[in-house]
């Protein structure tokens, strides 16, 4: 499929996220991750070129070699058997170090229009082991709605229907929380994480009100003493009367506040920047991904 391809992706919030102390063979922790696709986008733009080619803008402060995007691009050509003969321009809007799963999304984004762009399926098993091979969440991002994945949060075991809530997102000042140091500090005290189930039946149920009340995120307690801030975001968002619940989501170090409408949540999310001078957005949760066009 030569020409120019254009696709956004969103980022995503975990609704439970259960992490084992136990690890599989590549070292990666077991997970239990019911995420949530998220409408604040990343958008990325493939184009034929000689030779491969990754820019971010704003731009990265690692080279591009180094980036999820062009780990993604390299080792999809390389189980195609193709050459990885395309430009990729990255225009990010996700914020890094959040939680919210930015280089995630774009190497799965990548990896959905590549596929498409070289005779695949996004859920292609080559695709998808690829996906397994650049990170985690990856996987979520090939088919980025409401869904369960197991193993380390990289197994795709089930998706649930659309799931519409207004959310504000929100993260403190400072430097943000990279995975592996919120891991590494989850390992030094250790939790056994809670059961999926109950949240899962309220997917099934597209029971919204079920879902709030069974947030769940055992690895935020790492990512709170590693960045107080999140507490802090965390506390005072609770304490809104527009907020109905909130959670610092995945690593940190953004917290994520359900509301009971887009309205609510845009005007928590004005006084979190406002009061506060805290990085915020708000939107909604989404339930189908972004077409590649």
């Amino acid at each position: 499929m030569p020409g120019r391809q254009t696709v956004q992706t969103p980022c995503k919030i975990n609704l439970h996220l259960g992490i084992h102390s136990q690890l599989d063979e590549r070292g990666y922790h077991r997970v239990d991750s019911v995420m949530a696709p998220v409408a604040l986008f990343d958008t990325i733009v493939i184009e034929d070129a000689p030779v491969l080619s990754v820019t971010h803008e704003p731009a990265l402060c690692v080279p591009p070699q180094k980036t999820t995007v062009w780990k993604a691009a390299c080792l999809l050509a390389e189980e195609l058997g193709v050459e990885p003969a395309v430009s990729i321009t990255v225009t990010a809007r996700i914020p890094e170090k959040a939680g919210l799963g930015g280089s995630s999304a774009d190497a799965g984004a990548t990896l959905r229009a590549l596929a498409e762009r070289w005779g695949a399926g996004p859920l292609d098993p080559r695709v998808v082991a690829v996906a397994r091979r650049v990170g985690a969440d990856v996987a979520f991002f090939l088919d980025p709605v409401p869904s369960l994945h197991l193993g380390a949060g990289d197994v795709l075991t089930e998706r649930f229907g659309e799931l519409a809530l207004p959310v504000a997102l929100v993260m403190p000042e400072g430097e943000g929380v990279s995975a592996k140091a919120a891991y590494d500090e989850f390992d030094l005290e250790p939790t056994v994480p809670a059961d999926y189930d109950a949240i899962c039946e309220a997917l099934r149920a597209s029971d919204a009100a079920a879902v709030r009340g069974l947030l769940y995120n055992n690895l935020a307690p790492a990512a709170k003493r590693l960045q107080p801030g999140c507490a802090e975001v965390e506390a005072w968002m609770a304490e809104q009367p527009e907020a109905l619940t909130a959670m610092v989501t995945g690593s940190g170090s953004c917290v994520f506040v359900i509301c009971q409408s887009l309205g609510d949540a845009r005007s928590l999310a004005e006084r979190a920047t406002q009061k506060r001078g805290w990085w915020s957005f708000a939107t909604l949760t989404v339930g189908e991904p972004q077409k590649v066009c």
